[in-house]
């Protein structure tokens, strides 16, 4: 009998992530960020997801893009039967999984006969070369002419130094017995056995030994997935996209618009060294060297077609931008390759107040006048930079949004209502943005109280600690269990407090929730100013939600 997992991790389930890079606006912001036409504003786009996982991204995004029909396939049928019954709990009538593999996926007949996206994160470094040679057989015939690639994998240029540690990690839990999340934990402490007894590798590779620290800090889950497949490929930029050739794609850039800015992710003695070399791949293998790069995650296009000049501009002026993080109006921090990010709060400062009143074109934030006297370039950079950082989010168009509202609710109360139990689910679905938006257990339960009628954050802290009462479990705060009624309640107070000021009025303005009577009383706490020390706000993570023993 063969065996149908081809050497993948089925053991273990996937983690329930969301991938902001797959949103379509991200990828049509990257793309006119590079001066090119994208053509994911039209009606009647199809979207393919190669090696879905548990399929939460292809689901936070039907949610979101009821105008784009989504189809999607992993090979799990655990995880295609999860996927299926959130899209049928969330009522989702645009999105198809499809439990397949790569060899055999093209027989599905309800597909369609092309594509205008095909999407997958990580799946080229995990999969044998024999599916890596189907996968790209599958987008030359599939993607239509000027269809995009979105393809994120491992870089070679950081893992180098960790493929034997990896190649110890696989041998060692394969020698084992048991499940495999055992096997892994047994194998870790190996390494870390080799490490303590001197090995020469740990000491001329610091970064071996450093991610050694790293991976016992990853969710099994994760880690499975990630390093204990029997095939693992970490790529040489200029090896990825020869294979992609293949299928006709040219390298369209980066997802991360951050990486289009030069001088805040090299050195000007590293950008001198880049603008030597005018070949587009072995100006990004040459990047991945200077930056040390561990994962990209990048577009590639069938059939580029660039802007004028004057049209690249045109396309800045027509995207929209949401606020997605709390501006109270002070200075804000932001680090990338290089460090902290020199930025004038004289310049930022008025484009995020003009974006608290909601969403906005570039072209109506000029209208303003929230840019000044910036030139283009500036104004440009600074964009880049904020929506970069996660300040800032492109939109879908403005004048769509109240149409995606309904859909967007449904998904986003399947996935507060699973957080009664657990907290796998993290992002909801925004009709705005058109991804989705990062929310813990406790936020997501706020919103489900507000949603049945609670608009006092003392009924939302109410609420939770019945849940989390009944399920027996007490909150972890500064190192202590909280063993009494109040103190639990009072830590969740705290949180609903600060929630209902920082969070809310965003959530609410990303269409995250319906409106309701109560707005007058959230904009009047969203008003009110607390600082972080004052409040007792504790990790939202589930290891300081345990059940007391």
């Amino acid at each position: 009998m063969s065996d149908w997992t081809s050497g993948y991790v089925a053991e273990i389930d996937y983690t329930h992530d969301f991938f902001h890079d797959m949103t379509p606006t991200a990828m049509a912001l990257a793309a006119t960020s590079k001066g090119q036409k994208h053509g994911l504003a039209q009606p009647g786009l199809t979207y393919c997801e190669l090696g879905c996982g548990q399929g939460f991204t292809a689901n936070v995004l039907a949610a979101a893009n009821p105008h784009i029909d989504f189809h999607a396939m992993d090979f799990n049928p655990a995880h295609i039967a999860g996927a299926r019954d959130l899209a049928a709990e969330a009522d989702l009538n645009n999105v198809h999984f499809y439990e397949r593999s790569f060899a055999d996926f093209e027989e599905e007949d309800s597909l369609p006969k092309q594509f205008d996206v095909i999407a997958l994160h990580g799946v080229m470094s995990w999969v044998s070369e024999e599916n890596q040679q189907l996968i790209i057989d599958f987008i030359s015939r599939r993607l239509k002419s000027g269809g995009m690639v979105y393809v994120s994998y491992n870089s070679l240029s950081a893992w180098a130094s960790m493929m034997p540690l990896r190649r110890i990690l696989l041998d060692r839990a394969a020698q084992g017995a048991g499940p495999l999340e055992e096997r892994i934990g047994e194998a870790l402490n190996f390494a870390k056995t080799l490490e303590g007894a001197g090995a020469q590798y740990f000491k001329s590779n610091p970064m071996a030994s450093a991610g050694l620290k790293n991976t016992g800090k990853m969710s099994a889950n994760y880690l499975a997935h990630e390093m204990f497949n029997a095939d693992w490929t970490p790529f040489h930029f200029a090896d990825l996209a020869g294979g992609l050739s293949e299928a006709k794609l040219n390298f369209l850039g980066p997802t991360c618009v951050m990486d289009h800015v030069d001088d805040i992710c090299l050195t000007a003695e590293q950008i001198a060294v880049l603008d030597g070399e005018s070949d587009p791949v072995r100006r990004e293998s040459l990047r991945d060297v200077l930056v040390n790069e561990q994962f990209r995650s990048d577009l590639f296009v069938k059939g580029g077609r660039r802007h004028t000049e004057r049209g690249a501009i045109g396309a800045w002026f027509e995207t929209p931008l949401a606020l997605v993080k709390r501006f109270g109006g002070g200075p804000i921090k932001l680090s990338w390759r290089q460090g902290e990010i020199a930025l004038d709060q004289a310049q930022y400062g008025p484009i995020l107040q003009a974006l608290r009143s909601g969403p906005a074109t570039v072209r109506s934030l000029l209208d303003q006048g929230a840019f000044g006297q910036m030139t283009w370039a500036e104004i440009s950079r600074l964009l880049t930079i904020l929506v970069g950082s996660g300040t800032l989010s492109p939109c879908l168009p403005l004048e769509g949004a109240e149409g995606r509202l309904a859909g967007c609710q449904a998904f986003n109360l399947a996935v507060c209502k699973r957080a009664e139990d657990s907290e796998t689910l993290r992002f909801l679905a925004s009709p705005v943005t058109g991804g989705g938006v990062e929310l813990d257990r406790f936020e997501q339960l706020f919103l489900l109280a507000y949603s049945e009628g609670k608009e006092d954050p003392m009924e939302w802290a109410s609420l939770v600690w019945s849940i989390l009462s009944a399920q027996g479990q007490r909150l972890n705060h500064e190192g202590r269990v909280l063993e009494l009624d109040e103190e639990n309640l009072a830590v969740l107070q705290a949180r609903a407090t600060a929630f209902a000021a920082r969070r809310f009025p965003l959530c609410k303005m990303l269409g995250l929730i319906p409106a309701g009577t109560g707005d007058a009383a959230m904009s009047e706490v969203a008003e009110t100013e607390m600082s972080e020390e004052a409040l007792p706000v504790p990790a939202a993570s589930q290891a300081n939600h345990e059940a007391a023993a």
